[in-house]
């Protein structure tokens, strides 16, 4: 997946398949160095839920939280909550479906 610009931050969201919810930190991490500087939101389908990790590189993290980005996409699929710390975040939702709809939220929340 090609990272794209949103109000001056990379940003890099990706709906992966035959990952678990447990994979998520390693690949974010992966994609943090990739990007220098920006933010990562993905999306696992695991068996028709969703478990949802995003991450910011250290340079954002005063402007911007992973945990804002989570909490964004996790609603919009019909999860609840989701934290961790500003540079690495994780949730869950109930419907893999609307994954489109929560990197749009995610893209709201940087200003997109």
């Amino acid at each position: 997946a090609e990272a794209r610009e949103i109000a001056g931050t990379k940003f890099l969201a990706q709906v992966l398949s035959g990952v678990s919810g447990k994979d998520l930190p390693t690949l974010i991490d992966e994609h943090k160095a990739r990007l220098g500087s920006g933010a990562v939101l993905l999306i696992a389908d695991t068996g028709g839920k969703a478990a949802v990790a995003a991450g910011v590189t250290a340079d954002l993290t005063e402007k911007l939280s992973a945990v804002d980005l989570v909490r964004a996409a996790v609603a919009q699929l019909g999860g609840k909550g989701g934290g961790g710390r500003p540079d690495m975040a994780q949730g869950g939702g109930a419907d893999i479906a609307r994954a489109q709809d929560a990197i749009g939220a995610a893209e709201a929340v940087l200003g997109g």
